[in-house]
């Protein structure tokens, strides 16, 4: 059964990106240590939770902010998906890249994506901002969140602009590994 899973990487204190973020930082200047679980501290049961993910996905939803930031430096100007990528953004980027698709609205976005991804999962990977909008409207089934274990004490924080109403949510499951503290949330609707 399809599900919309938001999916991402934070700081112990909610941020998921450093300062500063530019096209040459796209993390930002702390953000290099949210990633260390799946780049340099890998461990074999971190690299089954990324096969997970990608195995589990039908289509993916991105933010203007996290394409324009990755596509060059961390993405080598080619979409690193190998499911249908939607990019939300209010005027298409300076910079398209063949396999993306660029969509007005977060549920203009969820509606393609539904399509595209038949069974799977539909994998909201940020950012922050359409993560948020996500949030506010509970459009969304499941939310994994690794936690690295850094405290940045600045940048972009997730959970700022989720409005004022409780989204409740029940634990599926925590898995520790050197870098990173995952854990699964699934909306109690």
């Amino acid at each position: 059964m399809q599900k919309v899973v938001i999916e991402l990487t934070m700081s112990l204190d909610g941020f998921i990106a450093g300062p500063n973020i530019s096209v040459s930082e796209p993390m930002g200047n702390k953000g290099q240590r949210l990633h260390e679980w799946f780049f340099n501290s890998k461990t074999e049961t971190d690299e089954a939770l990324l096969t997970e993910i990608v195995e589990n996905s039908g289509a993916v939803i991105t933010g203007a902010r996290t394409y324009t930031t990755a596509i060059d430096d961390a993405w080598g100007g080619q979409s690193p998906f190998i499911v249908p990528p939607f990019v939300v953004c209010h005027h298409p980027p300076a910079k398209k890249v063949d396999g993306f698709s660029y969509v007005q609205g977060i549920k203009e976005a969820l509606e393609h994506a539904r399509k595209s991804a038949g069974e799977k999962n539909i994998w909201i990977m940020g950012g922050a901002n359409i993560i948020q909008q996500y949030l506010q409207l509970k459009l969304f089934d499941e939310m994994h969140i690794h936690i690295a274990p850094v405290l940045f004490t600045e940048g972009t924080r997730l959970f700022d602009l989720i409005g004022k109403d409780r989204i409740e949510l029940n634990k599926l499951k925590t898995i520790d590994t050197p870098a990173a503290t995952h854990i699964y949330y699934e909306v109690l609707k």
